[in-house]
């Protein structure tokens, strides 16, 4: 439940609570988003965030062809200087003056410059697995394997950092390299390379889907382990992952097809167990997708497909705001009847709400 303070000032004005007791709330719950290094959407939070994400880009996706030309060593000493520049930093406002929030993100621009680092170092010395993969840029924009040691590096650094730092946006970096393993991986798993044509997607569509189903169970562990949102970037890289993997596999069967809606059903249904919303949000494209192949394949020439649809649409609406009205006993009536077993398995946060 988010709370905020416009929702304290309505509580006064409705007689629930007097104005002091709805200000040493808003001070109690800051310590508290304070502590737990939770953002808010206020220009603060906004600069803050929006200033490491730029630097992030300026040193990633952004960098120059000119950039590159600087040789291995020179790239592997930037980025130690800007990891070490960062983590300083970011080390003193953490510990020093107890602001979590911008030091957490000047150490998690620190841990982005791992990639960075392990490019120069293997550029330098040439050690390519699959090849030089070009410009230390093309990192974010294609597909290779010879990037897979550069994914560990962020995977490694993110975790170092989060051992020292309880940040939940360290996972970030953590999610984003897992992401892009499971694509670099193929080369390494099938033996193939980016120019073998069809199959090497193919391949990649398989590794992308188990990959992104192993990062799902990570982050289902990590979000019943942990106090704190550490869960939510593997929850979608992974999502992202094995969502994308499914959707893109080649199938001309019809129950291959249904077999797809009914899996996105159940992210539908797992989104209530595990208050996600993002595996709402890919659910509902998933069965958009199917119904849009209904539409447009099966039953292209009935004309009452369209209104039959819009009939389930409107039934689909219906039960969110009988859900929205309910939402609360729902959650208390599966807080007492789901199997004990059962419910240990849903995060602290579904539990609780």
């Amino acid at each position: 439940m988010q709370i905020s303070r416009q929702d304290l000032d309505a509580a006064v004005a409705r007689g629930i609570i007097d104005a002091a007791s709805a200000e040493a709330l808003a001070q109690f719950f800051d310590r508290r988003r304070a502590e737990a290094g939770r953002p808010r959407f206020d220009a603060t939070h906004v600069l803050w965030y929006a200033g490491a994400l730029i630097v992030m880009a300026a040193m990633g996706l952004f960098s120059t062809n000119a950039f590159s030309r600087f040789g291995g060593r020179a790239l592997t000493l930037t980025a130690i200087a800007y990891a070490v520049v960062f983590a300083a930093a970011g080390h003193f406002l953490w510990h020093r003056r107890n602001l979590r929030i911008p030091g957490g993100l000047l150490v998690t621009v620190a841990v982005t410059m791992a990639p960075l680092a392990t490019y120069g170092i293997q550029e330098s010395l040439g050690w390519w697995s699959h090849g030089d993969p070009g410009a230390y840029r093309d990192f974010f924009v294609w597909i290779k394997g010879s990037w897979l040691f550069m994914d560990a590096a962020a995977i490694v650094a993110g975790s170092v950092a989060l051992l020292f730092y309880r940040f939940p946006f360290l996972t970030m970096p953590i999610a984003v390299g897992l992401w892009f393993m499971s694509m670099d991986l193929t080369p390494w798993i099938f033996g193939i390379d980016w120019h073998s044509g069809n199959l090497a997607w193919e391949k990649r569509e398989i590794v992308s889907l188990w990959f992104g189903l192993g990062v799902l169970a990570i982050a289902w562990w990590v979000d019943v382990r942990s106090r704190g949102d550490f869960a939510f970037w593997l929850h979608l890289f992974g999502l992202v992952s094995f969502w994308g993997g499914m959707s893109m596999l080649d199938s001309n069967s019809e129950l291959s097809k249904a077999i797809y809606c009914i899996i996105n059903v159940g992210l539908l249904a797992l989104s209530l167990f595990l208050h996600r919303r993002a595996y709402m949000v890919f659910g509902t494209l998933g069965v958009a997708g199917y119904l849009g192949h209904l539409a447009g394949e099966v039953f292209k020439d009935s004309l009452l497909f369209p209104f039959a649809l819009s009939l389930m649409g409107i039934t689909i609406i219906v039960a969110g705001l009988l859900y929205y009205r309910s939402r609360h006993a729902i959650d208390r009536w599966l807080a007492h009847n789901l199997p004990r077993s059962l419910a240990m398995m849903r995060p602290p946060h579904a539990r609780a709400a």
